[in-house]
């Protein structure tokens, strides 16, 4: 469910320095911690998971900043409405701007940027494709393997929606925020999609 709006991203390297920020969201998931400037989103870091949330994939806890809220600069702000939509009202996640990135491995010209980009743009809200596929939709067909790495070097998960792919098995594969958690992941958004999917669902 990533919105239609493209965000932009620019290359750390040269240039100033950034004034970076760092805010932590609480989410079902624990503290995710994020880290950007005012021109783009450097990172997201996942808590590892070594038990489920309870309620399976049900949000058990609304999603809030705790810390890091003074002062953020746009898309730092833009980020976190993103997750407290994707967490807790996932249909309103379609309408909002994807704030940019400022990440040297997002850069289009590298492989890497390719499938990252070709993912957050192609593959929505619910749904999951594997390696092979990812590699064929980034025009490669032949780098599945390479199509692994680019998942496991995302610097900005869940944004960029890394948990769903998956092997051609059908078996989840592995995740930076751990297995647990990329199968929570694929929970709730499955959930969450048979929800709107109902008459009158929302």
């Amino acid at each position: 469910m990533a919105s239609r709006l493209v965000p932009k991203v620019t290359c750390k390297r040269g240039g100033s320095p950034c004034k970076e920020k760092q805010v932590v969201l609480l989410s079902p998931l624990g503290r995710i911690e994020i880290s950007g400037c005012e021109t783009g989103v450097h990172e997201i870091k996942l808590p590892q998971m070594s038990l489920l949330p309870s309620g399976r994939a049900e949000p058990s806890v609304a999603c809030e900043v705790c810390e890091g809220a003074e002062e953020m600069p746009e898309p730092l702000q833009q980020c976190t409405a993103w997750l407290r939509a994707y967490f807790c009202e996932p249909a309103t996640t379609e309408t909002l701007p994807v704030p940019a990135f400022h990440h040297p491995l997002l850069q289009r010209d590298s492989f890497t940027g390719q499938v990252l980009w070709t993912l957050l743009k192609d593959v929505k809200f619910g749904e999951a494709v594997s390696y092979k596929q990812l590699a064929d939709l980034a025009g490669n067909s032949r780098a599945a393997r390479a199509v692994g790495g680019a998942m496991r070097s995302n610097p900005i998960p869940i944004l960029i929606p890394c948990h769903r792919v998956i092997r051609s098995s059908g078996d989840t594969g592995s995740y930076g925020g751990g297995q647990l958690m990329k199968e929570w992941l694929l929970a709730h958004e499955k959930l969450q999609k048979e929800k709107l999917a109902r008459p009158g669902g929302r």
